[in-house]
């Protein structure tokens, strides 16, 4: 492993102390963390063993914030094939917490299977509030009285769904945070979590952000997950040959350098009419891949280069072309194919152009997420497309570059003859935008606007970004 990649690992920032959520399955801990956090970031679902992978999000109560840590059933009966892992994911998360929140059905009562976690807690140490969910009516309110047996109190009655007793039991947590931590301060361009998923349309700002969102996607069990975890030198979400492994959107900050990156492992999109084939739970995920994608900066689309591009591969490099992101596709797996040398990479490079002639401004870097080969130049990479996709260029050198451009390439439209570009200008970054003036209304030909994209690209360096033009008639003097 070389000296490049050797950041610092994601951290949350140290004031921040972690309450973690902990029950047997489907008692409502996803519900609970959504609720409190204020955003739908854990997938909800009537199936036990939705939950997974340990997701955490930002959240704050009586002006105290703290790191709240949703986990997947760690204890009872699982049909899940991978409850063991899942279970050694929680263990872990719940030797870091500063405060357990253990979760319990009012509806089905106190099993053997909450015996089971109350035992687990007590060996813990950690400081414990009871939450009996589902409490939504008298008869199951009464109920939570058989709860006091576990040994905990206080006992609070909620109800994640609708609302209820969220605040009685965030008094609680807090008063078993210990001293109120003071105010932590973020930076600028790390919005609060409930910000960011209502303000994810806006449009980006002008200067670079802190923190650049990067979203790992791709099919399913092309190696996305392994790769994260690479890219984050630590088992931080769960690795299965099993397609479907990841469901839930995993957000982890890593620190790299002097840079900052929030990597986002998603779950594989498949076909639109396998998805619609498949359970709530898979919709549930796609849908959640394909939100990461618009909240990011730069789209990581991972290929098995083995299996080579698909058209889904295309499909999902399209969606990320669309909203505007830095794209970079990452060709995974390539320990397998590196024997041959120059040639087998030059004949993958071609094939992949073929395939994807839209992608051609995307970077292609042959990975290996089992080895780490190349994995510091991916990251590299990142910072490279997220800084030159938010150059701007300065009018007068833009004009420049107009001028020469179209007096040696006239500017060809459908119905018109003669066009001429008055003058130019970039008005948005982050995808970067042209609005070119002319003459006339019209609009480019599609082969005169992609040869212009070509052209910025290359003296402007726009690197792994779509490019946006505009071509609007001139009105009054300049």
């Amino acid at each position: 492993m070389t000296e490049d990649f050797r950041g610092k690992r994601g951290q949350v920032p140290k004031k921040l102390q972690t309450v973690v959520l902990v029950g047997r399955p489907n008692v409502g801990k996803s519900t609970l963390f959504n609720r409190i956090t204020g955003i739908r970031r854990a997938i909800v679902a009537p199936i036990a063993g939705t939950t997974r992978d340990v997701n955490s999000s930002k959240a704050e109560w009586g002006g105290v914030r703290f790191l709240l840590t949703d986990t997947g059933g760690m204890f009872g009966a699982s049909e899940d094939p991978l409850h063991d892992m899942v279970s050694a994911r929680g263990q872990r998360a719940l030797q870091e917490a500063s405060v357990v929140v253990f979760v319990a059905d009012a509806v089905s009562g106190a099993l053997p299977a909450d015996q089971e976690v109350a035992e687990a807690l007590r060996g813990s140490g950690k400081p414990v509030v009871l939450a009996v969910n589902k409490s939504d009516d008298r008869r199951a309110q009464a109920g939570t009285l058989e709860f006091h047996r576990l040994g905990f109190e206080p006992v609070i009655a909620i109800s994640a769904e609708h609302g209820r007793g969220i605040g009685d039991l965030l008094e609680e947590v807090i008063a078993r945070l210990g001293s109120r931590p003071a105010p932590v301060t973020e930076p600028a361009g790390e919005a609060a979590d409930a910000g960011e998923e209502a303000d994810s349309a806006a449009p980006p700002r002008d200067e670079r952000p802190d923190v650049t969102a990067v979203a790992i996607v791709g099919r399913p069990n092309v190696g996305k997950s392994s790769l994260v975890n690479r890219m984050l030198r630590e088992e931080r979400v769960l690795v299965s040959p099993m397609p479907g492994t990841t469901r839930d959107a995993i957000d982890t900050e890593l620190q790299w350098r002097k840079r900052r990156f929030r990597i986002v492992d998603t779950a594989g999109i498949r076909r639109p009419g396998s998805v619609a084939r498949s359970g709530a739970v898979e919709r549930v995920s796609a849908m959640q891949s394909k939100r990461a994608i618009e909240r990011a900066e730069v789209v990581v689309l991972v290929l098995d280069s083995v299996e080579g591009a698909t058209d889904q591969d295309a499909a999902i490099a399209g969606a990320a072309d669309k909203a505007g992101r830095g794209l970079i596709v990452a060709a995974n797996k390539w320990d397998l194919l590196k024997d041959g040398g120059p040639p087998a990479a030059r004949k993958f490079d071609d094939e992949l152009a073929r395939q994807m002639k839209f992608l051609d401004y995307a970077p292609v870097i042959h990975i290996s997420a089992r080895t780490g080969e190349r994995v510091p130049k991916l990251l590299e990479t990142i910072d490279r497309v997220s800084e030159r996709r938010r150059r701007r260029v300065p009018s007068g050198e833009l004009n420049r570059f107009v001028r020469d451009v179209t007096a040696a390439n006239p500017p060809v439209s459908p119905g018109r003859r003669e066009v001429r570009v008055m003058y130019a200008t970039q008005v948005a970054i982050a995808p970067p935008t042209f609005v070119f003036f002319t003459n006339v209304a019209t609009t480019f030909h599609f082969s005169y606007e992609r040869f212009l994209v070509n052209r910025l690209r290359e003296a402007f360096g726009f690197e792994g970004s779509p490019i946006r033009i505009e071509v609007r008639a001139r009105s009054g003097r300049r």
